[in-house]
């Protein structure tokens, strides 16, 4: 599996309506063979900032992914939205999810 991890910086103007403004980017990847998860979180710590976590099987998957007209839409397009660059973290072998060890509920 493919492990991709974004902090995406938003402009504060757009901070609340982010969740709209990649709503069908996020739809059409989610419907996409070989994704396995594309989900958004906004940090705690930043409220103009946004973590996307996302899944591929492999290498195909990610291949067809970045070559989609969402994903060209969103190359083309979200930069008017986000006040410096993306950070990302790109794992090639990630394992699947699995439960903690350290943490469990009582």
């Amino acid at each position: 599996m493919i492990l991709i991890v974004v902090k995406w910086p938003v402009k504060p103007e757009y901070a609340e309506s982010w969740p709209e403004i990649v709503a069908d980017y996020t739809a059409n990847t989610r419907a996409e063979d070989g994704n396995r998860f594309f989900e958004w979180s906004r940090s705690l710590e930043d409220e103009n900032t946004y973590v996307l976590v996302e899944g591929f099987d492999g290498q195909d998957a990610a291949v067809a992914h970045v070559g989609s007209d969402h994903f060209k839409w969103a190359v083309g397009n979200l930069g008017a939205y986000i006040s410096d660059n993306p950070q990302i973290i790109n794992v090639q072998d990630a394992s699947d999810w699995g439960p903690m060890a350290e943490i469990a509920p009582h």
